[in-house]
């Protein structure tokens, strides 16, 4: 991907890299539910630059793109596409060891994002919730969500609903708070579905 001090032999293929740069911004924000004037105040750049980056119309120095993975609670590498990737396998296929991970989940745990991007109809998780972790409560939001646990046991509020899940039972969250713990001895691991994304 583009960044400020890229070459500048590259032509095309340096402004293709920075149009692609700042739709993964686009989309990754908005699947987080963050404003333009959020990830403005992270970097200390106006709200105009960011808008600017996102449609591809500006550069930016590595140290503000760590400063946006930070706020977006994604490592840097989030934003750098594999070049080991078969071209056709880009935004159709993701290979075990090529998951990329989100941020610290709130309590304990890890996300890998088994879709191959952010902003589609819907986003797929693989989520991995330590013995111990447990999440605040989540205010409801204008999506379902629904989870299969593959391992382990979880703790699931929905609503005012306590469940009990352990592995092959399932989920839905629709439009109501939720909140879980893993009170389990073991690894919880849960593939998680959103749709739509953003929320």
């Amino acid at each position: 991907m583009a960044i400020e001090d890229a070459g500048s032999g590259q032509g095309h293929d340096t402004y293709k890299d920075r149009v692609m740069l700042g739709q993964e911004i686009r989309k990754l924000r908005k699947a987080r539910a963050k404003t333009l004037a959020e990830v403005s105040e992270a970097t200390g750049r106006s709200v105009s630059f960011i808008s600017q980056l996102e449609r591809g119309r500006a550069e930016i120095p590595i140290s503000d793109l760590k400063r946006i993975a930070l706020t977006l609670g994604v490592p840097l590498n989030w934003f750098f596409t594999s070049e080991a990737q078969p071209p056709a396998e880009v935004g159709r296929v993701v290979r075990l060891g090529e998951r990329r991970r989100l941020g610290p989940a709130s309590g304990g745990g890890a996300d890998e994002l088994l879709s191959p991007s952010v902003g589609g109809k819907f986003d797929m998780y693989i989520c991995t919730m330590s013995p111990g972790a447990s999440n605040g409560i989540k205010s409801a939001k204008e999506t379902e969500e629904e989870g299969y646990v593959i391992a382990g046991e979880l703790e699931m509020w929905i609503g005012d609903n306590c469940f009990q899940l352990g592995a092959g039972d399932s989920f839905r969250i629709a439009q109501e708070t939720y909140r879980w713990e893993n009170r389990g001895e073991a690894d919880a691991v849960v593939l998680w579905v959103i749709a739509p994304p953003a929320g």
